[in-house]
């Protein structure tokens, strides 16, 4: 379990490192990434609109001490002009849960991909996206999942 969160820290690093701008946004997201539901902070790492970026999200399933903490993290790039987007990411879903919530213990990683559209104004607002998010597993790809997100931008 240490040895996943200092993967995790690992992974988190280039959000640190972002520098002050004005391409933020908050979103939540409905299935997509976090795999149930999560709410996501995304950034580009240079000072414009477009570019390389990067998203990390916090989710919970279940009710109690009985669920399961999904923690999606993400690069991601997005592509296009005035305030319209294409959206290609690569990343992974950290997932820990109990054994009353499923049938053991959980503490793995699941990959990501995100391929979509994104709509988020050039000076902030409401923002939303959609985009089909094939999920890896041990020894399982789910290429045709999706998700939803609806959040702000400033």
């Amino acid at each position: 379990m240490k040895s996943r969160l200092y993967l995790i820290l690992f992974a988190l690093m280039p959000f640190a490192s972002a520098r002050a701008q004005s391409n933020h946004s908050v979103y939540a997201e409905l299935l997509g990434n976090g795999l149930i539901f999560s709410f996501n902070y995304d950034t580009r790492f240079a000072n414009k609109p477009d570019g390389l970026g990067g998203r990390i999200g916090l989710g919970f399933v279940g009710k109690g001490d009985d669920g399961a903490v999904l923690v999606p993290f993400q690069l991601n790039w997005l592509l296009g002009k005035n305030g319209r987007y294409f959206e290609m990411g690569i990343g992974a879903t950290y997932l820990g849960g109990t054994a009353d919530f499923f049938d053991e213990d959980i503490d793995h990683f699941v990959g990501t991909m995100t391929f979509g559209y994104r709509r988020q104004p050039l000076d902030g607002g409401f923002m939303w996206k959609a985009a089909i998010t094939p999920v890896l597993a041990d020894g399982f790809f789910w290429p045709y999942y999706v998700g939803f997100g609806l959040g702000y931008a400033f």
